[in-house]
């Protein structure tokens, strides 16, 4: 009877996952596909588009959920060097905000300073669908998620997009996602944000087959970011045990990782972009090869800073580090280790520099139509303009800047960290101008800090 025991519960253990993380091509066939909300970027730089529709008779191993690509390229950029995929988590309600994560001004501003595109899945994912389907890449979304880029290279007629490293940002599924493509594909990730999401605890507990650990997966700098309030939380909190595991286990390994728990939120995504944006450009600046193709630069890893695990301590040199470096986060400069200091402290990072000024002010005398460019701050994005005719401040854009989830922003952000629809314009009516009389126009940025542009 004994002797039996193993095999009985292999053979349960795999029907309880195929039951559990699986769905079979009949069921999702009688599902229909959740519908995105289009996304009108008249008024915005090149985005490039392409969708894969959900399968009728999908085969296995193939990608059973459908999803759309949208990929923005700054203007005038020759050659793309580097992808900034931001993407979603789990459900139809991340699957629909998801459609503006590429029109985001404040990432596309990372993307800008350094050379690269941005990247926005949105996942067909209908509420009854699972969600294994997308975030577990061996299950389709991986080969899919190639393919696209070179069917967004001869799109946008940058062949480079094709073959260009990436940047992961994943929130909770798309951090699973992140994670295990970071087995697959280690030699093309430049960095990666796990966003209250891995799948390592799943791998470990048996409930997914454990990936492969191939060493240069644990040569990529990575940053762990769980809320707080998720510790306690029935419904969220393995995305801290499993984000606190994995973060030991890798440090462990010498891989360059850092936990940032973020002391304000649960589940959603905060002011987590405020050093998840530094951390990106310090890890893009030192990784990117100086020709466009060639392999990634390795990280110098004595050349980064240190901080004690669940600690408010300023981090120090890796040479400076007197405590056990195995154990300490790892934070790849020096701005960076000041800027996740604030972070785990407040939530947040503070700015005291201002924003690039608008310029190209513009007035329509006919409709009293003012229309500006204007640059994103970097440091903390922008918060709204201030309007001013003769001297003197007419109007605000938006009115009310929002955010139910972190700092009031010029675009409202969701519970996934994208822009709000309908998106913002850099337009406003003075609606109490007279016909044929002569004013003067000054259009002032202000940050999310609070600090206005000079």
């Amino acid at each position: 009877m004994k002797s039996r025991v193993p095999l009985i519960y292999l053979v349960a253990l795999f029907l309880l996952q195929t039951l559990v993380y699986s769905v079979s091509a009949e069921e999702t066939k009688t599902i229909a596909p959740l519908e995105l909300p289009r996304v009108d970027a008249s008024f915005q730089p090149p985005y490039y588009s392409t969708t894969y529709e959900q399968p009728k008779e999908p085969k296995e191993g193939q990608l059973q959920i459908g999803v759309t690509y949208t990929l923005w390229i700054p203007e005038g950029l020759k050659e793309v060097r580097g992808i900034i995929v931001h993407q979603h988590g789990c459900g139809s309600g991340s699957c629909t905000g998801s459609v503006t994560a590429a029109h985001d001004l404040h990432w596309q501003e990372l993307a800008r300073k350094n050379g690269c595109a941005l990247l926005g899945p949105s996942f067909h994912q209908a509420k009854e669908q699972n969600c294994r389907l997308w975030c577990d890449p061996r299950n389709g979304s991986s080969k899919v998620f190639v393919e696209s880029l070179q069917k967004l290279a001869k799109l946008s007629g940058h062949p480079e997009v094709a073959t260009a490293p990436w940047c992961l940002w994943g929130h909770s599924g798309g951090g699973f996602w992140s994670s295990l493509m970071q087995m697959e594909y280690p030699e093309r990730i430049v960095a990666i944000w796990f966003q209250s999401g891995t799948a390592y605890g799943y791998w470990t507990n048996d409930e997914i087959t454990a990936p492969e650990i191939p060493a240069a997966a644990m040569q990529i700098p990575m940053v762990a970011n769980p809320g707080l309030k998720e510790k306690e939380n029935k419904r969220f909190s393995r995305a801290w045990t499993g984000s606190l595991a994995m973060f030991k286990d890798y440090r462990a390994k010498g891989a360059p990782i850092a936990f940032a728990p973020d002391p304000r939120t649960g589940h959603e995504t905060g002011d987590s972009r405020y050093l998840a944006i530094p951390f990106f450009n310090a890890c893009l600046q030192q990784r990117l090869p100086d020709k466009v193709g060639a392999p990634l630069k390795a990280v110098e890893i004595s050349k980064g800073w240190l901080s004690p695990l669940l600690s408010e301590t300023m981090p120090v040199p890796y040479d400076q580090f007197e405590g056990n470096k195995a154990e300490a986060n790892w934070l790849p400069d020096k701005a960076v280790a000041i800027a996740w200091l604030d972070f785990v402290k407040t939530g947040a990072v503070s700015d005291k520099t201002p924003p690039p000024a608008p310029t190209e002010v513009k007035v329509d005398a006919a409709t009293g139509t003012i229309t500006w460019k204007a640059g994103t701050d970097f440091e903390s994005g922008i918060q709204a303009f201030l309007i001013e005719r003769d001297g003197k401040q007419i109007g605000q854009l938006p009115e009310k800047p929002t955010n139910r989830f972190g700092r009031p922003l010029f675009q409202n952000m969701s519970y996934g960290d994208t822009p709000v629809l309908p998106l913002q314009k850099f337009e406003f009516v003075d609606k109490t101008a007279k016909p044929g009389k002569t004013y003067q126009y000054k259009v002032i940025a202000v940050n999310t800090a609070g600090v206005k542009s000079e």
